[in-house]
């Protein structure tokens, strides 16, 4: 992955929902609330203390997370015009 976060910041994948209960009842889109489990791509490094050393974090990347409903900042497709990779 190309994109490293900083300090105590996470990259997550978000794992789909499921579209069927476990009784089989389908749920149509406007009934499904906005995803809040993902798998951990990147950790950065960890926040600092008060005497300045490192805190690590204590997710792992390949971690299954569930994360605050409107929490993060959604990126789709980061790479930039003039990007190598793009």
């Amino acid at each position: 992955m190309d994109l490293q976060p900083l300090g105590d910041r996470l990259i997550v994948e978000v794992l789909e929902e499921e579209e069927q209960t476990v009784s089989g009842i389908v749920l149509p889109d406007t009934a499904k609330e906005k995803p809040q489990r993902g798998r951990v791509l990147a950790v950065g490094p960890g926040s600092r203390n008060d005497e300045g050393n490192i805190v690590p974090m204590d997710v792992a990347e390949g971690d299954e997370i569930i994360f605050s409903k409107y929490g993060g900042t959604e990126v789709i497709g980061c790479a930039r015009e003039g990007d190598r990779d793009a």
